[in-house]
């Protein structure tokens, strides 16, 4: 009798165990998550002002917009936190946006071969940024679920494990985008 005693213990405490490193395992994911997140980020800010500089010459009279994209870059690189960055980060996509839109109205600009391959490396980096953000939130996920069930939330929550923040889409992302397709200028 002792000895099945003594076996559901041993049981409990390696269950206990393998329960915990799950959630340290997951824990360490997230963060680095975060951290692909940051290197996308930490490249995206600095091709920014490449491309500013390179169109600065031609887009004299679009002052404002870039003003707007370099101002939107300081918040992003201070920014920290997921809340926070969150934030930045997407008025830094609408900026940058805006002057790839306004790019478009310059001849000059679409035969420059420095300006296009910077906007060709900043697509590529945000496709790279958008690919990050899902594997982070992937395990954000997995991460904040394994705390919420049975027996692991007992373990979580004597551990003092806290959820995740997910990285989200600021609410201006998230209506229906506009589409005109008229040919009118």
């Amino acid at each position: 009798m002792a000895t099945v005693g003594l076996i559901l213990i041993v049981v409990a405490l390696v269950g206990a165990v393998l329960i915990y490193n799950g959630l340290v395992s997951l824990r360490n994911q997230v963060q680095n998550g975060w951290k692909q997140i940051d290197v996308q980020l930490k490249r995206r800010h600095d091709l920014i002002p490449n491309l500013v500089e390179t169109v600065k010459g031609v887009m004299q009279y679009e002052r404002d917009t870039l003003e707007s994209v370099m101002e939107a870059r300081a918040r992003a690189v201070a920014a920290s936190g997921v809340r926070d960055s969150a934030t930045a980060e997407n008025a830094l996509s609408q900026s940058l946006g805006r002057l790839l839109a306004v790019m478009e109205n310059y001849p000059a600009l679409k035969a420059d071969e420095n300006a296009l391959k910077l906007q060709e490396e900043l697509t590529t980096t945000e496709n790279q940024l958008a690919f990050a953000r899902q594997f982070y939130n992937d395990t954000v996920m997995q991460f904040n679920t394994r705390q919420e069930v049975f027996p692991a939330s007992v373990i979580a929550n004597f551990f003092a494990f806290k959820p995740a923040e997910y990285f989200t889409a600021a609410d201006e992302e998230r209506g229906t985008p506009r589409v005109d397709l008229s040919l009118q200028k």
